[in-house]
């Protein structure tokens, strides 16, 4: 989606030819499409920093325009929402990713009043609902307790987001897991912003070392899964996988264990965000903006999915048709 405020065409987390201005919310590969090709981005340092070492390429920050700002989304750790002020006096908000409640790897959301809200809708489904984070914690500590004492645990996960709050889940243990080189990578960056992280790195690569842990927590990306399950038959050991994602709510990973563990609102969550907001009206944007949309028109709010380019004048004219 993208944005035309005053002299700029704002690309919202996509990639448009005819955007002068990007603005990428967080650094997950899926909302940065935009970033290769433009030297004009929106968007903070630690995600500047985290998809420069995805990427391997300098990325120039462009300042923000008169009237915009960034506010925390709480998805992952340099998450941000781009909130504008244009001259008609409308504000306009969009959220991106986000998440309501507090992540250990990732800065508190903040809300703001919005007349318009451009909302995201990964999860629009009335009936999934997360569990209290701090219940879902406390269960992947006690399952880690239980099976450590048997063998291996390995929770396969995005190396960028989810990977650093597992190491911070088993930090509050007094457990340092074992990291493969792109966590590793990834957190490296957290570090240098600030964000500690208790960590042993190993290079899958390099084979079996001769002090290798026998019960410890492996924190790996999803793609090297197997690889760390044969690194841990090497040491004759016993391993138990898992995953941890809001998705357990709705599929099978075909791991000994998950937990919904999300980095996104749920749909009760949603509402309360639009509760401290006070929109006028709601775009929603993403594979669900039609669930979504009708759902929360079901709860009292003027919402529609959202068009591929609007005209920030024409947004609440545009409502007035729906």
């Amino acid at each position: 989606m993208a944005l035309n405020v005053g002299d700029y065409r704002i690309s919202l987390d996509t990639r448009d030819p005819q955007a002068n201005l990007y603005f990428v919310s967080h650094a997950h590969s899926d909302h940065t499409s935009g970033v290769r090709k433009s030297h004009r981005i929106l968007c903070s340092e630690i995600t500047r920093d985290l998809v420069e070492q995805r990427v391997k390429y300098s990325i120039d920050l462009a300042p923000l325009p008169s009237g915009a700002r960034m506010l925390n989304s709480g998805h992952m750790f340099g998450s941000r929402q781009l909130l504008l002020e244009p001259e008609n006096g409308s504000t306009i908000l969009y959220t991106g990713d986000y998440q309501m409640q507090k992540s250990p790897a990732a800065e508190e959301i903040e809300i703001s009043h919005a007349d318009i809200v451009i909302m995201d809708s990964t999860y629009p489904f009335v009936n999934v609902t997360f569990d209290d984070r701090e219940e879902v914690i406390a269960s992947i500590q006690s399952y880690i307790r239980d099976k450590g004492r048997f063998g291996s645990i390995l929770f396969g996960a995005y190396a960028m987001g989810k990977a650093q709050e597992l190491v911070r889940i088993c930090n509050d243990m007094g457990i340092s897991p074992l990291v493969d080189t792109g966590v590793a990578r990834m957190n490296r960056v957290y570090s240098n912003h600030g964000m500690r992280l208790d960590y042993t790195v190993r290079d899958l690569a390099a084979g079996v070392g001769e002090r290798d842990f026998y019960e410890t927590v492996w924190i790996a990306s999803t793609h090297n899964m197997e690889k760390v399950k044969q690194y841990v038959a090497d040491l004759n050991n016993r391993i138990f996988t898992a995953v941890a994602t809001g998705f357990a709510k709705m599929m099978r990973f075909g791991t000994d264990v998950q937990f919904a563990l999300s980095d996104h609102a749920d749909f009760s969550q949603a509402l309360q965000y639009l509760e401290i907001c006070e929109p006028k009206y709601v775009y929603t944007c993403g594979s669900g903006a039609a669930t979504f949309a009708k759902n929360l028109k079901a709860h009292g709010y003027e919402a529609a999915p959202s068009k591929l380019t609007t005209n920030v004048a024409s947004l609440l004219a545009g409502y007035s048709k729906n």
